[in-house]
Protein backbone atom coordinates (compact mmCIF):
# COMPACT_ATOMS: atom_id res chain seq x y z
CA UNK A 1 0.00 0.00 0.00
CA UNK A 2 1.43 3.40 -0.91
CA UNK A 3 2.02 5.94 1.86
CA UNK A 4 -0.74 8.27 0.72
CA UNK A 5 -3.34 5.50 0.77
CA UNK A 6 -3.12 5.02 4.54
CA UNK A 7 -5.22 8.00 5.47
CA UNK A 8 -8.13 6.51 3.53
CA UNK A 9 -8.11 3.58 5.94
CA UNK A 10 -9.29 5.41 8.97
CA UNK A 11 -8.22 2.89 11.62
CA UNK A 12 -5.04 1.46 10.05
CA UNK A 13 -1.55 2.46 11.20
CA UNK A 14 0.86 3.73 8.56
CA UNK A 15 4.26 2.04 8.30
CA UNK A 16 5.68 4.79 10.53
CA UNK A 17 3.18 3.82 13.21
CA UNK A 18 1.12 6.94 12.61
CA UNK A 19 -2.64 7.08 12.72
CA UNK A 20 -3.56 9.89 10.35
CA UNK A 21 -7.17 10.36 11.41
CA UNK A 22 -6.04 11.15 14.95
CA UNK A 23 -3.40 13.56 13.67
CA UNK A 24 -6.07 15.32 11.59
CA UNK A 25 -8.18 15.69 14.74
CA UNK A 26 -5.25 17.47 16.42
CA UNK A 27 -5.00 19.78 13.38
CA UNK A 28 -8.70 20.61 13.80
CA UNK A 29 -7.96 21.89 17.31
CA UNK A 30 -5.62 24.53 15.89
CA UNK A 31 -7.74 25.26 12.79
CA UNK A 32 -10.44 27.00 14.84
CA UNK A 33 -7.79 29.63 15.65
CA UNK A 34 -8.84 30.01 19.29
CA UNK A 35 -6.22 29.69 22.04
CA UNK A 36 -7.19 28.81 25.60
CA UNK A 37 -5.33 28.34 28.89
CA UNK A 38 -6.05 26.60 32.19
CA UNK A 39 -4.23 27.50 35.43
CA UNK A 40 -4.33 26.08 38.95
CA UNK A 41 -4.14 28.47 41.91
CA UNK A 42 -3.85 27.74 45.62
CA UNK A 43 -7.60 27.76 46.27
CA UNK A 44 -9.00 28.16 42.77
CA UNK A 45 -8.58 27.11 39.15
CA UNK A 46 -9.39 29.08 36.02
CA UNK A 47 -9.84 28.50 32.29
CA UNK A 48 -9.61 31.35 29.79
CA UNK A 49 -10.43 31.31 26.12
CA UNK A 50 -10.41 33.83 23.31
CA UNK A 51 -13.86 34.77 22.12
CA UNK A 52 -14.41 35.60 18.46
CA UNK A 53 -17.84 36.38 17.04
CA UNK A 54 -17.43 35.53 13.35
CA UNK A 55 -20.36 37.53 12.01
CA UNK A 56 -21.89 40.90 12.92
CA UNK A 57 -25.40 39.40 12.88
CA UNK A 58 -24.62 36.68 15.43
CA UNK A 59 -25.81 37.24 18.98
CA UNK A 60 -22.53 37.27 20.99
CA UNK A 61 -24.28 35.68 23.99
CA UNK A 62 -24.70 32.47 21.97
CA UNK A 63 -20.97 32.15 21.17
CA UNK A 64 -18.97 30.45 23.92
CA UNK A 65 -16.16 27.96 24.46
CA UNK A 66 -16.70 27.68 28.21
CA UNK A 67 -19.19 25.19 29.60
CA UNK A 68 -20.43 23.98 32.96
CA UNK A 69 -20.44 20.16 33.06
CA UNK A 70 -21.73 19.70 36.62
CA UNK A 71 -22.16 22.05 39.60
CA UNK A 72 -18.49 21.57 40.50
CA UNK A 73 -16.75 20.94 37.15
CA UNK A 74 -16.40 23.27 34.17
CA UNK A 75 -14.32 23.28 31.03
CA UNK A 76 -12.93 25.21 28.10
CA UNK A 77 -13.36 23.52 24.70
CA UNK A 78 -10.79 24.30 22.02
CA UNK A 79 -11.27 23.27 18.40
CA UNK A 80 -14.35 22.39 16.37
CA UNK A 81 -17.30 23.96 18.19
CA UNK A 82 -19.77 21.40 16.80
CA UNK A 83 -17.62 18.57 18.18
CA UNK A 84 -17.33 20.53 21.43
CA UNK A 85 -21.10 20.57 21.90
CA UNK A 86 -21.28 16.81 21.33
CA UNK A 87 -18.47 16.28 23.87
CA UNK A 88 -20.05 18.60 26.44
CA UNK A 89 -23.42 16.87 26.19
CA UNK A 90 -21.76 13.48 26.70
CA UNK A 91 -19.75 14.81 29.66
CA UNK A 92 -22.86 16.27 31.30
CA UNK A 93 -24.63 12.94 30.85
CA UNK A 94 -21.71 11.02 32.39
CA UNK A 95 -21.46 13.43 35.35
CA UNK A 96 -25.22 13.31 35.99
CA UNK A 97 -25.26 9.50 35.83
CA UNK A 98 -22.36 9.28 38.29
CA UNK A 99 -24.13 11.66 40.69
CA UNK A 100 -27.32 9.60 40.50
CA UNK A 101 -25.50 6.28 40.91
CA UNK A 102 -23.06 7.12 43.72
CA UNK A 103 -24.70 10.08 45.46
CA UNK A 104 -21.84 12.57 45.13
CA UNK A 105 -20.43 14.80 42.39
CA UNK A 106 -18.18 13.14 39.81
CA UNK A 107 -14.59 14.25 40.54
CA UNK A 108 -12.71 16.10 37.80
CA UNK A 109 -10.06 13.39 37.33
CA UNK A 110 -12.66 10.61 37.11
CA UNK A 111 -14.66 12.54 34.51
CA UNK A 112 -11.49 13.28 32.54
CA UNK A 113 -10.57 9.59 32.55
CA UNK A 114 -14.05 8.61 31.37
CA UNK A 115 -14.04 11.14 28.51
CA UNK A 116 -10.52 10.16 27.48
CA UNK A 117 -11.58 6.50 27.39
CA UNK A 118 -14.54 7.39 25.17
CA UNK A 119 -12.21 9.36 22.86
CA UNK A 120 -9.84 6.41 22.66
CA UNK A 121 -12.64 4.12 21.45
CA UNK A 122 -13.38 6.66 18.70
CA UNK A 123 -9.84 6.08 17.37
CA UNK A 124 -10.34 2.33 16.92
CA UNK A 125 -13.81 1.97 15.42
CA UNK A 126 -14.22 2.47 11.69
CA UNK A 127 -17.70 3.98 11.93
CA UNK A 128 -16.62 6.78 14.30
CA UNK A 129 -14.20 9.62 13.87
CA UNK A 130 -12.15 11.26 16.61
CA UNK A 131 -13.64 14.57 17.78
CA UNK A 132 -11.47 17.54 16.79
CA UNK A 133 -11.55 19.18 20.19
CA UNK A 134 -9.32 19.48 23.27
CA UNK A 135 -11.05 19.70 26.62
CA UNK A 136 -9.54 21.53 29.62
CA UNK A 137 -11.47 20.66 32.79
CA UNK A 138 -11.24 22.44 36.15
CA UNK A 139 -12.68 21.83 39.60
CA UNK A 140 -11.89 22.23 43.29
CA UNK A 141 -11.69 18.65 44.52
CA UNK A 142 -12.90 17.97 48.08
CA UNK A 143 -9.78 15.91 48.82
CA UNK A 144 -7.14 17.13 46.36
CA UNK A 145 -7.96 20.85 46.08
CA UNK A 146 -7.89 22.72 42.74
CA UNK A 147 -7.48 20.51 39.67
CA UNK A 148 -6.78 21.16 35.98
CA UNK A 149 -7.05 18.26 33.53
CA UNK A 150 -6.82 18.11 29.75
CA UNK A 151 -8.20 15.42 27.42
CA UNK A 152 -7.20 15.14 23.77
CA UNK A 153 -8.68 13.30 20.73
CA UNK A 154 -6.22 10.41 21.08
CA UNK A 155 -7.65 9.48 24.49
CA UNK A 156 -4.76 10.90 26.52
CA UNK A 157 -5.58 12.75 29.73
CA UNK A 158 -3.34 14.17 32.44
CA UNK A 159 -3.40 16.70 35.28
CA UNK A 160 -1.59 20.03 34.99
CA UNK A 161 -0.42 22.97 37.08
CA UNK A 162 -1.16 25.03 33.97
CA UNK A 163 -1.77 24.17 30.34
CA UNK A 164 -2.87 25.61 27.01
CA UNK A 165 -4.58 24.47 23.82
CA UNK A 166 -4.98 25.88 20.32
CA UNK A 167 -2.62 27.33 17.70
CA UNK A 168 -0.41 29.13 20.26
CA UNK A 169 -0.34 26.18 22.67
CA UNK A 170 3.45 25.77 22.76
CA UNK A 171 4.18 29.47 23.23
CA UNK A 172 1.60 29.75 26.02
CA UNK A 173 3.00 26.69 27.78
CA UNK A 174 6.53 28.10 27.57
CA UNK A 175 5.28 31.37 29.09
CA UNK A 176 3.47 29.55 31.91
CA UNK A 177 6.46 27.27 32.53
CA UNK A 178 8.62 30.33 33.30
CA UNK A 179 5.93 31.82 35.57
CA UNK A 180 5.39 28.59 37.52
CA UNK A 181 9.02 27.50 37.79
CA UNK A 182 9.44 25.29 40.90
CA UNK A 183 5.87 26.04 42.01
CA UNK A 184 2.95 23.66 42.41
CA UNK A 185 0.40 26.34 41.57
CA UNK A 186 0.10 30.00 40.61
CA UNK A 187 0.53 32.32 43.58
CA UNK A 188 -1.97 34.90 44.72
CA UNK A 189 -5.73 35.25 44.98
CA UNK A 190 -8.21 34.26 42.27
CA UNK A 191 -7.78 37.76 40.83
CA UNK A 192 -4.05 37.15 40.40
CA UNK A 193 -4.60 33.78 38.72
CA UNK A 194 -7.11 35.27 36.27
CA UNK A 195 -4.70 38.13 35.51
CA UNK A 196 -1.87 35.64 34.90
CA UNK A 197 -4.13 33.87 32.39
CA UNK A 198 -4.99 37.13 30.62
CA UNK A 199 -1.31 38.13 30.55
CA UNK A 200 -0.38 34.74 29.09
CA UNK A 201 -2.86 35.10 26.21
CA UNK A 202 -1.88 38.77 25.70
CA UNK A 203 1.81 37.89 25.49
CA UNK A 204 1.57 34.96 23.09
CA UNK A 205 -1.04 36.56 20.83
CA UNK A 206 0.59 40.04 21.01
CA UNK A 207 -2.71 41.79 21.57
CA UNK A 208 -4.59 43.75 24.20
CA UNK A 209 -8.01 42.33 24.99
CA UNK A 210 -11.36 44.03 25.28
CA UNK A 211 -13.83 42.50 27.75
CA UNK A 212 -15.85 41.06 24.84
CA UNK A 213 -12.85 39.18 23.41
CA UNK A 214 -12.26 36.94 26.42
CA UNK A 215 -14.11 34.29 28.36
CA UNK A 216 -13.17 33.16 31.85
CA UNK A 217 -14.48 30.17 33.79
CA UNK A 218 -13.56 29.79 37.46
CA UNK A 219 -13.89 27.42 40.41
CA UNK A 220 -13.10 28.74 43.88
CA UNK A 221 -13.77 32.29 42.73
CA UNK A 222 -16.05 35.04 44.03
CA UNK A 223 -19.70 34.28 44.69
CA UNK A 224 -22.04 35.41 41.92
CA UNK A 225 -24.42 37.06 44.44
CA UNK A 226 -21.62 39.35 45.65
CA UNK A 227 -21.64 37.92 49.19
CA UNK A 228 -18.43 37.27 51.15
CA UNK A 229 -16.55 34.01 50.67
CA UNK A 230 -15.69 31.83 47.71
CA UNK A 231 -17.83 29.71 45.45
CA UNK A 232 -16.44 26.18 44.98
CA UNK A 233 -18.90 25.65 42.14
CA UNK A 234 -18.03 26.47 38.54
CA UNK A 235 -19.22 29.65 36.88
CA UNK A 236 -18.20 31.96 34.06
CA UNK A 237 -17.17 35.50 34.98
CA UNK A 238 -19.38 38.28 33.65
CA UNK A 239 -18.04 40.82 31.16
CA UNK A 240 -17.91 43.41 33.94
CA UNK A 241 -15.82 41.11 36.14
CA UNK A 242 -13.45 40.48 33.21
CA UNK A 243 -13.28 44.25 32.63
CA UNK A 244 -12.25 44.77 36.30
CA UNK A 245 -9.29 42.41 35.80
CA UNK A 246 -8.31 44.13 32.53
CA UNK A 247 -8.39 47.50 34.32
CA UNK A 248 -6.24 46.09 37.14
CA UNK A 249 -3.66 44.86 34.60
CA UNK A 250 -3.67 48.26 32.82
CA UNK A 251 -3.09 50.05 36.13
CA UNK A 252 -0.11 47.80 36.96
CA UNK A 253 1.49 48.64 33.60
Amino acid sequence: MSGSAYDRHITIFSDQGRLYQVEYAFKAITAANITSVGIRGKNCAVVLSQKKVPDKLIDPASVTHIFKLSPSVGCAMTGSIADAHASVNRARGEAAEFRYKYGYEMPCDVLSKRLANINQVYTQRAYMRPLGVAMTLISVDQELGPQVYKCDPAGYYVGYKATAAGPKQQEAQNFLEKKLKNKDYADGSWEGVVELGINTLSAVLSMDFKKTELEVGIVGGPRADGQEGTDVGFRALTEDEIDERLQAIAEKD
